[in-house]
């Protein structure tokens, strides 16, 4: 193993993604399973993410799974890839990472981010709009502020006040200058466009500012990475992902998972076509070996200390060995 990867922590974030054929209720119980694997796979850190309205996805309220994911493990950090902090008032969103903390000390990462619902009837139903994550780095200081008990209001957070719940900034388009600003780890995506992904750490860097959070910058960089026996079988791992992706820019719905099988028998458009292999391309799919030497010059390039992966896939027990093949390759 090289020096570079046995100095970097994995990681990975689950989206709890929904399967043709198998229940809501199936994929977050799937998610708690997987963290139990992965915490004996000696993974750092598990995430769940935020989504609301969408067929293929589950996790729809992360510090509640969050919950049930660090009481049915003891040692790996248990987080949020991310709670999405414009849905939220800030004061409800320390409250629960509060309690989180209190419950599971030690254990709890805060990671968030700025995107707001997926369609305009979502947005609708949270009662935000497109312009709510204009204010975004308002919102991370108002948060950030209840842990420190300095809000001006006279209010004060309980439990989350005086205690330390990392914080990290999940940084898409200006997500960078507000981690930076404020002094925060940073993840960053993905890892199909390795030259934007670049300029963004390179941007972080150069404007971070110490904080009480992080002394210096923290780069997590995130993205599929698919380990398998032989290349054919890695990338119809991405398959499933690929098509659902390709569908929800052609339809504008993201569907649940479909069986690889499936998705090669479909006639596609030349629109969907284009998707579908985009989708395809440019991940980090292989054999140990070639993931391996990709992941070395990846770390190389970025200089990133940690590597989120956020592979989905139909076959659970395709991703489960396929975590366990990336273990290997980077516990020696």
């Amino acid at each position: 193993m090289s020096s570079v990867i046995a100095a970097t922590r994995f990681s990975v974030l689950d989206r709890s993604r929904t399967r043709e054929g198998h229940s809501n209720a199936e994929a977050l119980r799937d998610t708690v399973g997987l963290a139990r694997e992965l915490e004996r796979l000696g993974y750092h850190r598990f995430w769940v993410s935020e989504h609301h309205g969408v067929p293929g996805v589950a996790g729809s309220a992360p510090t509640v799974l969050a919950a049930a994911v660090a009481g049915a493990t003891r040692t790996i950090r248990v987080g949020t890839g991310g709670v999405m902090l414009p849905n939220h008032r800030p004061l409800v969103v320390a409250e629960q990472f509060g309690v989180l903390e209190s419950l599971f000390p030690g254990r709890i990462d805060m990671g968030l981010g700025r995107s707001v619902g997926f369609t305009d009837g979502v947005r609708r139903a949270l009662g935000r709009d497109k312009g709510a994550a204009e204010d975004f780095a308002g919102q991370l200081d108002e948060l950030l502020g209840w842990f420190r008990g300095t809000s001006g209001t006279g209010v004060h957070a309980r439990p989350a006040e005086g205690l330390t719940v990392p914080p990290f900034v999940l940084a898409m388009g200006e997500g960078a200058d507000i981690a930076a600003r404020a002094g925060l780890p940073m993840v960053i995506g993905d890892l199909r466009d390795r030259e934007r992904m670049r300029r963004g750490i390179d941007r972080y860097r150069a404007r971070f500012r110490p904080s009480p959070w992080a002394p210096e910058p923290y780069v997590v960089v995130s993205g599929t990475i698919a380990v398998a026996a032989t290349p054919e079988d890695a990338r119809r791992l991405l398959v499933p992902e690929a098509w659902s992706m390709a569908y929800s820019r052609t339809h504008g719905t993201f569907p649940p998972l479909p069986p690889v099988e499936r998705v090669e028998g479909l006639t596609m458009t030349a629109k969907e076509r284009g998707f579908y292999e985009a989708g395809l391309t440019g991940q980090l799919a292989g054999t140990e070996d070639q993931v391996a030497h990709e992941l070395e010059t990846v770390l190389k390039e970025t200089g990133a200390q940690e590597v989120l992966v956020t592979t989905s896939t139909y076959d659970r027990g395709a991703l489960l060995d396929s975590y366990r093949r990336l273990a290997a390759i980077t516990s020696g």
